[in-house]
């Protein structure tokens, strides 16, 4: 090695011919290598971060005599990570002619290369958390890791918290049972809780045994909030909307000022509309293009091999893209919409330059006066280093009955030797005796209720190990087949077909959608209010009605805005030392609200009441986000229609709440108590089909029902018959199954928000304040246009619709 820096003098040469210099945080990876230490680096994009990730293994290979064995494995998110990542190493490695082979391994590798890969894999293998989990359920895996070294867990924040970081944090567990002397290496860009990280890297969450290495720091980054001016020079903040869609022009002509933009939106819905917007405005037919999550592999694949090549101006992408696919030529990253979090928009932002030591630039296009607050306070937190913290939760146990059934396929396990080992995966450090038992009993024969039949019987006995403990087989080698076709955390949802009793098919919604819909509540569709009939597998049975709608059609969860974000905002609403900041028309926004009515102080939920054409509403702030507004809407419904104020419906944003009915609401404060989610919550979920939805997917994922069999694969029909047949069984003869309980966690936690609406509830008390007024707020204009845009009758014009908006605009800001 070279005196001055501890890279070998062939790495040494590679870095001057770059014209580089060796990074702190690259140095500090190879000392933790060096020292045999687990490691955590959190370093902005553009810093060299995947390099310093796999440098010590390429020093390790480079110097070793050439070997057949695996020695590092690279975990990524996203397969398209995984192959570009793949395709990036290869540069370094071929231009300083190492003997090292680097290959990719996941759904769509071929299987004649994924034998291969068992037999004679290569030094570095790059992978995906689902693919390491069928690997391991293979009898050579025992052997293929053997001689691991390293394990490299890149964008390691965007599934450390959720199911998919639960099963890698098992199979990380495994591996280091395999393979003792197993280095743990985490990447990230974006961590607000560093130590929680490290916890969750560590075996049995030692965190003193991860070195966090943290990053140089670059150049900040470049962000603007972008506003459309008319010529007299007016900005003008759309009132209602959530896309930005307004934008669609001067956006076209940043693509057509820059080499490369990419343009984020935060749904697939929106990223379509966005798209079609563009391609209005694009007068010098400019190479643009789109991605997302439900294109075609085909599709994605075309449009990544195009962005690599540098023939596309712009493209307009979801969180599909989020992650570090590396195009270091983009010039310009906008962000359609707010951003719903300070972590979300600097790992977006990150997508531009790709060079540490220039600013990316990137510009936000709020979608209206809330959104302008939002990105203005996304902007202040990047600036104070401010980053979104995240949630971690108990190991789901769907997950750990798929893994257990992985390791069995492998091999006979000991009991107690499985437990030890899964209790030093951090998510499920607190597993006891009783609740693995449990795990176990529902592996071997489906649970009580279940165990009758045969296909539920997976395990069965194989004496017992030198301790004395039971030692568990696979009963049978067809299970080892059916685990294989069908292991995987990502379960797809299937559409729902809505159709009159006569079975006259309207169109399809997504299966959340109908999941949160009883018998009797009402929905626009296809340009009609419907009411709920019933929900029979596929089908939601429907029929015409004239009453209003309650619930107005929405696609899927929407991203929520982050607390940090929140924070920020009912800040800004209070402290009038920050309104010179905001453009004019948000500034007498305001002001007409402070006039008004009253805008709240940051520990305050304001409450306004109010009549309107015959109407009386209830307009709540809390800031927690669409989806939790979204629950609390359905509830509070509920309750004020047993207390006879004939509500009518809802409408939440992520900033507000409105219900609405026949009675005014005298005693808000009594709707929005605490034992709402004991009494209605329950009540609701039980009586939707939300729980059922919840129990399909843990059913799938912990091996009770199949998705594919051999030759062929289930509809989501016949995956949706099968699980509500179990599910009705369970709720009646088990309800305290071990899939009933993870159902209802599901459904608790991801599907609703309920965290955030628990906070909400908890303090709702203590802080409302309530605001009688004889009309609508400045305030509240948003949330009512877009009532008005559901009232309006389906098919009137854009100038009907307009003309609603004005009206209710010119109601608020009046003077007087």
């Amino acid at each position: 090695m070279s005196e001055k820096s501890p890279l070998p003098q062939r790495f040494a040469d590679w870095f001057a011919a770059r014209g580089w210099r060796l990074r702190d945080h690259q140095a500090g990876m190879l000392a933790a290598a060096q020292a045999g230490e687990h490691a955590l680096l959190v370093a902005a994009t553009g810093a060299g971060k995947t390099l310093a990730g796999f440098l010590p293994s390429l020093i390790e290979l480079s110097q070793a005599e050439p070997t057949a064995g695996l020695h590092t494995l690279y975990i990524s998110p996203l397969k398209a990570l995984a192959v570009d990542v793949q395709r990036n190493l290869l540069t370094p490695i071929e231009e300083m002619r190492l003997p090292i082979r680097v290959e990719a391994r996941s759904g769509d590798t071929p299987a004649d290369r994924k034998a291969r890969q068992k037999s004679n894999p290569p030094q570095i293998l790059n992978t995906t958390p689902e693919s390491l989990s069928l690997l391991l359920s293979h009898p050579d895996s025992l052997t293929m890791f053997t001689g691991l070294k390293t394990v490299i867990v890149d964008e390691i924040h965007a599934f450390a918290s959720g199911k998919r970081g639960d099963l890698l944090s098992l199979s990380l567990a495994r591996l280091q049972r395999i393979a003792p002397d197993l280095r743990r290496v985490g990447l990230s860009a974006t961590i607000a809780d560093p130590d929680a990280y490290r916890a969750w890297l560590a075996p049995y969450g030692d965190i003193d045994s991860v070195r966090l290495v943290p990053g140089e720091a670059g150049a900040a980054p470049d962000i603007a909030i972008l506003l459309p001016s008319e010529e007299n020079g007016v900005v003008h903040v759309p009132w209602s909307g959530h896309s930005g869609s307004y934008a669609a022009a001067p956006v076209m002509r940043l693509i057509e000022a820059n080499r490369t933009t990419l343009v984020f939106c935060n749904t697939r819905s929106l990223a379509e509309l966005i798209f079609q917007q563009l391609w209005k405005e694009n007068e010098g037919n400019l190479p643009i293009g789109i991605h997302h999550g439900s294109l075609s592999r085909e599709a994605r694949r075309k449009v990544e091999a195009a962005m690599a090549r540098g023939a596309l101006r712009g493209l307009v992408a979801t969180a599909s893209l989020d992650l570090g696919v590396d195009w270091g030529d983009v010039d310009l990253v906008v962000q359609m919409g707010a951003p719903k979090g300070s972590s979300r928009l600097l790992q977006r932002i990150g997508r531009a330059n790709h060079r540490l030591d220039e600013a990316s630039k990137a510009l936000v296009v709020p979608g209206n006066r809330f959104e302008y607050l939002e990105a203005r306070a996304a902007l202040d937190a990047v600036e104070a280093g401010e980053r979104d913290p995240d949630d971690f939760h108990p190991g789901a146990l769907d997950v750990l009955a798929q893994h257990v059934m992985a390791c069995a396929c492998a091999a006979p396990f000991s009991e107690g030797a499985m437990l030890d080992e899964i209790r030093s995966a951090t998510p499920y450090s607190a597993i006891d005796t009783e609740l693995f038992g449990r795990v176990l009993g529902f592996i071997r024969d489906g649970g009580y209720a279940l165990k009758a039949y045969d296909r539920f019987r997976r395990l069965a006995p194989d004496g017992t190990d030198a301790d004395g403990s039971p030692v568990w087989r696979v009963s049978h080698p067809r299970f080892v087949t059916q685990h294989r076709m069908n292991a995987g955390i990502i379960v797809d949802a299937p559409l729902l077909d809505v159709r009159f009793k006569n079975g006259r098919k309207l169109g399809t919604v997504e299966e959340f959608f109908a999941s949160t819909l009883s018998a009797g509540d009402t929905f626009f569709f296809s340009g009609l209010s419907l009411e709920v009939i019933s929900i029979k597998d596929t089908d939601l049975l429907v029929r015409a009605t004239s009453r209003n709608a309650r619930i107005p059609t929405y696609v899927g969860a929407r991203m929520a805005m982050s607390t940090n974000l929140a924070t920020r905002v009912r800040n800004f609403l209070c402290d009038k030392a920050e309104w010179p900041r905001f453009p004019d028309e948000v500034r007498e926004w305001l002001e007409a609200q402070d006039r008004r009515s009253v805008l709240p102080q940051p520990g305050q939920l304001l409450v306004e009441t109010f009549p309107r054409d015959g109407r009386h509403y209830m307009v709540a702030y809390p800031f927690e986000g669409w989806n939790a507004h979204q629950s609390l809407g359905m509830l509070l419904t509920k309750r004020m229609e047993a207390r006879g104020l004939q509500p009518l419906g809802f409408q939440a944003s992520d900033y507000a709440l409105v219900c609405y009915g026949l009675e005014p609401v005298e005693d808000p404060a009594s709707l929005f108590s605490a034992d709402i989610l004991a009494d209605e919550f329950v009540e609701w979920v039980e009586g939707s089909s939300l729980l059922k939805r919840a129990f399909r997917e843990v059913a799938v994922i912990g091996g009770l029902v199949e998705r594919h069999h051999p030759g062929r694969r289930k509809s989501g029909k016949q995956v949706t018959f099968s699980t509500d047949l179990i599910y009705d069984v369970l709720r009646k003869y088990e309800p305290d199954h071990l899939l009933m309980k993870a159902a209802w966690a599901d459904a608790r936690r991801r599907l609703t928000d309920v965290g955030r609406l628990g906070d909400l509830l908890d303090r709702a008390a203590d802080t409302m304040l309530h605001v009688t007024l004889d009309r609508l707020s400045p305030l509240a204009v948003p949330a009512l246009i877009m009532i008005g845009r559901e009232s309006v009758a389906r098919g009137a014009s854009d100038d009907a619709l307009l003309e609603e908006a004005e009206t209710i605009i010119r109601e608020a800001m009046q003077a007087g």
